[in-house]
C-alpha cells in the first residue's frame, strides 16, 4: 500500500517513526511534510494527505498533530475521506472493520511509541468487514454528494 503521512510541528518527531514503521510493515510511506519541527498550521498538511486520498493517488493516509483532532476535522472535509482519530487498539480496528477508515489520525502528545506501532499495525492489517457497513458508507457518500449539490446552488 502507498500511505501518505503528514504532521504539524507537534507531530514532526512521531512522523519519522511512523514512516519507519510503515516500511517495516512492508508498505510504502510517503512524507507529505513538514520538513522541520518549525511551527506550521495543521490544515495545510492535513489537506495534502486528504486530497491525495480523495483523488486515489495513495491508498491511505496517516496524520499526526498534538491531539489528532484538528487534522481529523480537516481531512473529513474531502470527498471519500473517512478519517478517524484513534487512541487504542480497539478504535484502530473498529475504524477499519466498520467504517473503512482511510486516514488514521493520531495524537503526538497522548500516545506512546509502542501503542502507536501496535495501532498502526492493526489499522494497516484490518480489512473492511463490508455487509451492513457498506450500506452505511453508501449513505455517507450520498450525504457528501447532496451537500455538494446544495453548496453549488448557493449564491
Amino acid at each position: 500500500m502507498k500511505i501518505a503521512v503528514a504532521s504539524d510541528h507537534r507531530g514532526f518527531a512521531v512522523k519519522s517513526k511512523i514512516l519507519n514503521m510503515i516500511a517495516g510493515f512492508g508498505h510504502q510511506g510517503l512524507d507529505f511534510g513538514p520538513e522541520s519541527a518549525e511551527m506550521v498550521d495543521y490544515p495545510d498538511f492535513a489537506s495534502k494527505v486528504a486530497r491525495a486520498v480523495s483523488l486515489h493517488q495513495v491508498d491511505r493516509g496517516v496524520l499526526i498533530c498534538g491531539s489528532g483532532m484538528g487534522m481529523c476535522i480537516v481531512a473529513n472535509k474531502y470527498d471519500g475521506v473517512r478519517a478517524a482519530p484513534c487512541h487504542d487498539d480497539l478504535t484502530a480496528e473498529m475504524s477499519r472493520l466498520h467504517n473503512d477508515s482511510n486516514v488514521l489520525c493520531l495524537s503526538a502528545d497522548l500516545l506512546g511509541e509502542r501503542l502507536v506501532s501496535r495501532m498502526l499495525e492493526i489499522w494497516l492489517a484490518t480489512a473492511f468487514e463490508g455487509g451492513r457497513h457498506s450500506r452505511r458508507l453508501d449513505k455517507i457518500a450520498e450525504i457528501e454528494a447532496e451537500n455538494h449539490k446544495s453548496a453549488s446552488k448557493s449564491p
